[in-house]
């Protein structure tokens, strides 16, 4: 079975499990540079159900973190996140554009629970998506220092 779907597969998939009683929980970033952090994120996140990731675009990031990243394309951050046991669905983001375009996601998988880390920068979105799909917000601790934007600093101030 292909664990990487869009998302019209993804909501097809998701309706079947719910109708099995299965928990969908949506998880979304960027997992450029996979850390702890990201494995700790992941691993609450799966305690929950059926966890199925939104995982940016390269140009998304690009937008968000600058020209020099993502350092690993999304293809190769694909099967990295599929190489761990707590990920069972990838939904690569390709054509993604706007919070519109998150929010009609989002209502199509209707998720059960939707997975952030305390201080994501779009956590009043993802409330209020989940709000609008009857999900429930899981919300893990963010690991102080463990981000992949800090060890590409690091990496990049080694490399000098």
């Amino acid at each position: 079975m292909n664990k990487v779907v869009n998302v019209s597969q993804a909501t097809k998939i998701s309706r079947e499990l719910k109708n099995k009683g299965k928990s969908i929980v949506l998880a979304g970033g960027c997992f450029d540079l996979l850390h702890v952090g990201h494995i700790r994120f992941l691993k609450e996140a799966k305690k929950q159900g059926i966890l199925f990731i939104l995982l940016e675009s390269d140009e998304s990031i690009r937008k968000l973190k600058g020209k020099k990243r993502p350092i690993i394309p999304l293809e190769e951050r694909v099967e990295i996140l599929l190489s761990i046991s707590y990920v069972d669905y990838v939904i690569p983001l390709k054509g993604i554009k706007n919070n519109n375009d998150y929010n009609e996601l989002v209502s199509k998988v209707k998720p059960d629970f939707i997975a952030i880390t305390k201080g994501d920068f779009a956590e009043s979105l993802k409330e209020k998506q989940a709000k609008n799909v009857g999900a429930k917000i899981i919300e893990t601790i963010r690991i102080k220092d463990k981000s992949s934007s800090k060890l590409t600093e690091i990496f990049r101030n080694y490399l000098k």
